[in-house]
């Protein structure tokens, strides 16, 4: 799993009402209107949540205004490229990956995930959320993740409730990430077809796992002269143990944060985003 780089390292702004995340989470109501009432009430919160914006756009806005001066991109380690010679290289790939909530038979809200195929030559084997690039024909990001999903596990993208996106998150390869929340209010009409190209296995887990500190683990890594930690979390379920980790990871703590409105119960320390300082003399400046 690539090293990833999360766009802000505190938000303090846009978030769901404590107040309202709590009543619509001790609700016990459970009608079918379309979905359960929690359900309901839950994307009604989500529309209301705006994400912070990303730096990306103040980095396209310094690639414009300084030309063909050389910068050097912190998060891409030794860059150092004249930026009129190739622009490209300094504009994030788009990507779009799906966090689809449903309610549990315990009336828990719960995520889709899937383990990569083992065929794969990149991230083989591993945990990830539905999604992938985006496409020319797609109109968005929820565009994306729902086809990909679609392609991906057979999720029918009639059955996805768009409610919000989150802000993207980076990594090292330009692969820029935006998570889109979708509300699944029929279970029981999602009938799972793998794409074996591409994943071995889809199973489900409980979104408030990503907050709790059991059965997590992390590692300390150094990047640009900064600690971040990289966390773990081991699920076991109907006799199998997956291992959720890395981008993903950080996706689903950040999803469960804004949903339940609480920040996890350990220490996140993700690496902090820099916008490109420009340099002369062709010397870097980090």
């Amino acid at each position: 799993m690539v090293s990833i780089l999360r766009t802000l390292s505190t938000i303090t702004s846009s978030i769901l009402p404590r107040a309202s995340i709590s009543k619509f989470m001790a609700s016990s109501t459970n009608v079918n209107i379309g979905g359960s009432q929690r359900l309901l009430a839950l994307a009604q919160h989500l529309r209301q949540y705006k994400p912070p914006p990303f730096p990306e756009d103040i980095v396209e806005q310094s690639i414009e205004e300084i030309g063909n001066k050389v910068v050097s991109l912190v998060g891409f380690p030794e860059s150092a490229t004249p930026i009129a010679q190739n622009p490209e290289k300094f504009r994030p790939t788009k990507a779009a990956v799906l966090i689809c909530l449903f309610e549990g038979d315990d009336g828990d809200l719960r995520v889709i995930l899937t383990k990569r195929s083992s065929r794969l030559s990149t991230h083989s084997g591993e945990v990830a959320l539905p999604g992938g690039k985006a496409e020319e024909g797609d109109k968005d990001d929820g565009d994306t993740a729902k086809r990909e999903a679609k392609e991906e596990i057979g999720l029918d993208p009639e059955l996805v409730n768009v409610v919000t996106v989150l802000e993207p998150f980076l990594s090292k390869h330009l692969l820029r990430v935006v998570p889109v929340i979708g509300i699944l209010h029929d279970k029981k009409a999602f009938k799972p077809v793998l794409n074996p190209a591409e994943v071995e296995a889809v199973f489900d887990a409980p979104l408030e796992m990503f907050l709790k500190d059991e059965n997590r683990s992390q590692e300390e890594r150094e990047w640009m002269g900064e600690k971040y930690l990289i966390h773990h979390f081991d699920y076991n379920v109907e006799h199998k143990r997956y291992l959720i980790w890395g981008l993903t990871a950080g996706i689903l703590i950040r999803a469960a944060s804004v949903v339940y409105q609480q920040p996890p119960a350990f220490m996140e320390q993700n690496p902090k985003f820099k916008v490109p300082q420009v340099v002369s003399n062709d010397t870097v400046m980090r």
